[in-house]
């Protein structure tokens, strides 16, 4: 059984984090007021803690994972006898996976016989965490390395991000956002409707009236997408799981989804500091990514 890698972009659920075995999730930092931290949430009272002090005004910056930090990673791991297959936050979000990569031309020169693949997820939170959920299945199910890693390149354009923010400010500050989408948000009771596209890019794609019904449209992206409601689904937020938990219901409503395969999940610091409290995000397998 081989390693999967993966970093804290992922926004994976705890519980399913602890389901697996061989699964190594690598942390981004951030910093609030100076203070640098690695740490992921550890509860309810953390999450409200960190999202009250984004509410206050209060700036978070955050940085990749360096390809120093990887190649420690990859030779620990290469060194025990471990082949790898590492998961990575979107290329045109974030460093990290040209990190990752780096990193493996470093250890593969020292040892040409080490087997480390890195996937670019073209993804982002819990749309890249259940690439890497559909990865551990496929591992324990019998699937090797390579054929793991091929399966994920190939299925890359089905797995939809959809999702909505309460305020824009926080992708725009960021440079996640650009000046014409945030100025969706700019407009009274407007709600912008966006995606991860094709080039894991964030994009504002649909302005609607009032936050239900931005929750409603993203819902309804499923059944646009021709989504199979059998299929795990993962749903996050940034410290609103009330609106998480309506599209939860909405799925079930329209679709007749299993609740039990939907999963919940909040968004971390490094992808929360950028989206900002209120942000509903849905992931799913579709025809393609909308």
């Amino acid at each position: 059984m081989y390693t999967i890698l993966t970093d804290s972009c992922s926004d994976l659920n705890p519980a399913l984090v602890g389901k697996y075995e061989k699964l190594v999730v690598m942390q981004l930092t951030y910093t609030m007021s100076g203070e640098a931290s690695t740490k992921p949430f550890s509860d309810g009272q953390t999450v409200r803690a960190y999202y009250d002090r984004l509410r206050a005004g209060e700036s978070c910056t955050t940085s990749q994972i360096a390809p120093t930090e990887f190649y420690d990673e990859f030779k620990r791991l290469t060194a025990a006898g471990e082949q790898v297959l590492c998961i990575q936050f979107s290329s045109a979000l974030s460093g990290t996976y040209n990190s990752a990569c780096l990193a493996r031309d470093m250890v593969l020169e020292e040892n040409p016989e080490a087997v480390i693949e890195v996937v670019d997820s073209l993804g982002a939170s819990a749309g890249e965490g259940l690439m890497v959920v559909d990865a551990l299945d496929n591992r324990d199910a019998g699937m090797g390395l390579a054929e793991n890693a091929a399966w994920l390149r190939e299925r890359l354009q089905t797995y939809a991000h959809w999702f909505t923010v309460d305020d824009l400010h926080f992708l725009k500050r960021g440079g996640r956002c650009s000046p014409s989408a945030a100025f969706f948000g700019s407009m009274l009771s407007i709600k912008p409707v966006l995606h991860v596209n094709d080039k894991g890019q964030l994009i504002a794609r649909a302005k609607v009236r009032g936050r239900r019904q931005a929750l409603r449209a993203l819902a309804e992206k499923f059944g646009e997408l021709g989504a199979a409601p059998e299929q795990t689904i993962f749903i996050s937020h940034g410290d609103c799981e009330q609106d998480a938990q309506f599209v939860k219901d909405e799925l079930v409503r329209m679709y007749g989804c299993d609740p039990e395969k939907i999963v919940l999940s909040v968004i971390g610091p490094v992808i929360g500091s950028h989206a900002g409290p209120g942000t509903v995000a849905l992931f799913f397998r579709g025809r393609d990514r909308g």
